[in-house]
């Protein structure tokens, strides 16, 4: 979970989290994260605009949450540290009420601002339209109340956050905004008492009613976006809604009780009526169901849950009882972690984002430089062709405020969040979690996909077959001391054999002495004799000489959703001479999708290639079952990681899909790493994309996604950059009066995220 004090990756260091209230654009992003990592003891941080929400690393020795709140706070953006029990549901409510009042707080804003420009416009057009003449004396006084009236309420806010970023010697959205309309307010004040005062002998161009109007178009504007930035994190919340608030906790001697669900703890046990949604991560001890699990998985179709079995938090109990005992509960569940990994994704920055951070860096500073000079330009323009001073003084106002209020830093600044948010909180709700920005940029690149055998294309739930005797061994005998060798083994294999030992009544030895040779097998001292279990290449390397391939043929085919792996049992014997005791057959069924999966991606027209350690019978078998291209077979976990760097080497942009387990090399240098969740260890998964359900059909469907959001970035920076460099240049040659510059740049805002919120709609399946 995002929370204010969770152990993080760097040793000792631990993890705040804030609610950031303020931010406006890329540049008040910037001044919050810089104010972050000035703080004393901050190691790391993200900063989400779009969320309101900032996340710090820090060396718990040397701050704390409170203090690193206290020094954002202090750079004049308030945060409010988010508590780490279940934080995020807690701080998510309470982000979605602040959007919400934010919201109707500039809704207000511009309602007063509208009703104080539009009446006052109306009675212009009308007048100039009956009399050809723009002038009425009485609708000057009016303009002028109107536009102070407007200035005190609705512009009060953009003048206090641009008072604030001058204190701290910055500038933000709010300073060009601030500017440009003191600027029209000014000119138009002082224009109007210089007629007055019979300064000069007509009234010049007045711009109260375009002073009050923009603040009134930049209010809906800000008005629009907010609506638009809820929409855009509407992913997370739904999630957040489908853990419920309480549950029926069941205790012994006692009728079950409806309880909280912050009361549960782990180990409790709770009953699940049909209908009701899961309350924690935890075991099945009692009851028979079926169990929509597909908003955290992304798989349509129910599961069937019974005694023994996982159920996930969060997910729909359909037609049975179930009692559960809690094996996870809180900010450690599932749904949780998963809502933390999307959080944290859609505050970590891609790549392509450094352009915009380093434009947004110097934006607003290069505006006012723009203005500066566009007022120059006016001034000696207007002295050289002899205009009267107050109409000098009148095109200045005009070109300057349309310049300072038609730069758009926040369009800039959205362009990336928004569609990141819709595009990771869309795949989340898919079972897809991109945990960093990085693959979800390379993943649209991606040519070749290489996936390994075990728990990735079969179900990674191996059983003992057969056992067959190369030395008159009896095969419980040959069992029982493999067993022995590989209880302390965490390889799928090696628990299929002690799990069909167990399940033989056979009595399992302790070894001595034990040694896993990853991608090879283990090695282990047993009753005196040193045992080896695993594949021919460890009997190879410990006999010294090749043994050949005829004895490590796949075992029999069975039924063909099954595929069979041949483990190879042998002893050391004085001398160094190895001695062969038999095999044993372990088959592990076919995924049912993998074959349609495997399609799938080749008509995204990418290449796919099985790399594993198993043999290369097994290994062809499958291929030829599923459809792969290409077979790369008996690799060891550090050969899997040389041929993916060898496909690099050839121009290849490779993905790999592991189970995470002999896969780490492989995932972490491969382009993007891709791994197979394993249920309530969704947190531990290695790879910049997760797969929470375990279905092959995600990898085509996260490509899919990659492609469409970066897509979409690429729109959203191209209006952002095309608006800016074309809108800046036409209001600098006063071609723009400046109340069409406040409704561009507010349209500007709201295009963006609209532009991100059509990613909902965009097809990835």
């Amino acid at each position: 979970m995002a929370n204010s004090d969770s152990t993080g990756d760097e040793a000792g260091s631990h993890e705040a989290a804030l609610s950031v209230s303020g931010m406006t654009c890329a540049g008040c992003a910037a001044h919050v994260e810089k104010a972050l990592r000035g703080a004393r003891g901050v190691i790391a941080c993200q900063v989400n605009l779009v969320r309101s929400r900032a996340t710090a690393r820090y060396d718990p020795s040397q701050t704390t949450p409170a203090q690193i709140a206290a020094a954002v706070s202090r750079s004049g953006y308030p945060a409010v540290l988010e508590t780490a029990e279940f934080a995020v549901d807690a701080a998510e409510i309470r982000r979605e009420s602040e959007q919400a009042a934010e919201a109707r707080l500039w809704f207000r804003r511009a309602v007063v601002a509208m009703g104080l420009w539009l009446p006052f416009e109306a009675v212009h057009w009308s007048y100039f339209l009956v009399s050809r003449h723009g002038h009425l004396p009485a609708l000057d006084w009016a303009s002028l109340v109107s536009s102070t009236l407007a200035i005190g309420y609705v512009g009060g806010a953009f003048y206090r956050n641009a008072w604030a970023a001058l204190k701290r010697r910055t500038t933000t959205m709010d300073t060009l905004i601030a500017m440009g309309t003191t600027v029209a307010y000014l000119y138009s004040l002082v224009a109007f008492a210089g007629f007055h005062l019979s300064w000069w002998e007509r009234l010049p161009s007045l711009y109260f009613m375009e002073a009050t109007g923009l603040l009134g178009l930049i209010s809906l504007g800000h008005w629009l976006e907010a609506r638009a930035r809820a929409a855009a994190g509407s992913a997370i919340r739904q999630m957040l809604q489908l853990t419920p608030s309480r549950a029926w906790r069941v205790e012994e001697g006692a009728p079950p009780r409806e309880v909280p669900i912050a009361e549960l703890e782990v180990g409790h046990v709770v009953l699940v009526r049909p209908g009701d949604r899961v309350p924690v991560d935890g075991v099945v001890i009692d009851g028979h169901s079926s169990v929509d699990e597909s908003m955290i998985s992304g798989e349509p179709l129910p599961v069937t849950r019974t005694i023994g079995d996982h159920v996930i938090g969060g997910t729909v109990n359909q037609d049975g009882r179930l009692t559960v005992r809690a094996s996870q509960v809180g900010s450690a569940t599932a749904l949780a972690q998963i809502v933390s990994l999307v959080e944290s994704a859609q505050a970590s920055k891609p790549p392509v984002q450094r352009l915009a951070d380093a434009i947004s860096a110097v934006f607003v500073p290069a505006v006012l430089l723009v203005a500066l000079g566009t007022g120059l330009a006016w001034f000696a323009w207007g002295r050289v062709h002899g205009w009267e001073q107050v109409v000098i003084w009148g095109r200045i106002a005009n070109a300057v405020c349309s310049v300072l209020i038609i730069a758009c830093p926040c369009a800039l600044g959205l362009a990336l969040p928004a569609a990141l948010m819709v595009g990771t909180g869309r795949g989340a709700r898919r079972g897809i979690l991109i945990r960093d920005m990085d693959a979800l940029q390379n993943a649209e690149k991606i040519d070749t996909v290489v996936l390994d055998k075990t728990g990735t294309i079969t179900c990674g739930r191996p059983v003992v077959v057969g056992v067959t005797s190369l030395n008159g061994m009896p095969a419980d005998e040959i069992l029982r001391l493999a067993g022995g060798a590989e209880q302390f083994s965490e390889h799928s294999l090696a628990k299929a054999i002690t799990t069909y030992a167990r399940q033989r009544n056979l009595s399992l030895p302790t070894p001595t002495t034990f040694a896993n040779e990853a991608g090879f097998g283990v090695v282990a001292t047993i009753e005196g004799q040193t045992l080896l279990v695993g594949n021919i290449p460890l009997l190879e390397r410990h006999a010294g000489s090749p043994l050949g391939t005829a004895a490590d043929a796949p075992a029999a085919d069975g039924p063909a959703s099954f595929v069979s792996t041949r483990v190879q049992v042998a002893r050391m014997l004085p001398g160094g001479v190895l001695e062969r005791l038999g095999q044993i057959d372990i088959a592990d069924e076919i995924k049912d999708d993998s074959a349609a999966a495997l399609a799938e991606l080749h008509r995204l027209r990418l290449r796919t290639i099985l790399l594993t350690g198993d043999h290369a019978g097994t290994a062809r078998a499958i291929a030829q079952r599923v459809g792969i291209d290409d077979v790369r077979a008996q690799a060891t976990p550090e050969q899997k990681a040389a041929i993916i760097r060898q496909m690099q080497a050839e121009g290849r942009r490779v993905a790999m899909v592991g189970d995470g387990i002999n896969d780490a090399p492989a995932l972490a240098v491969a382009d993007v790493g891709i791994a197979i969740g394993s249920g309530s260890d969704i947190a531990k998964e290695t790879g910049g994309i997760v797969l929470v359900g375990g279905s092959l059909s995600g990898i085509a469907t996260a490509i899919r996604l990659s492609r469409a959001t970066m897509r979409k970035i690429r729109q959203n920076l191209f209006l952002a950059f095309v608006y800016n460099v074309l809108a800046i240049p036409l209001a600098a040659l006063g071609l723009l009066n400046p109340l069409i510059a406040a409704g561009a740049m507010a349209l500007s805002d709201v295009s963006v995220i609209g532009n991100a919120l059509l990613l909902r709609r965009t097809r990835i399946d």
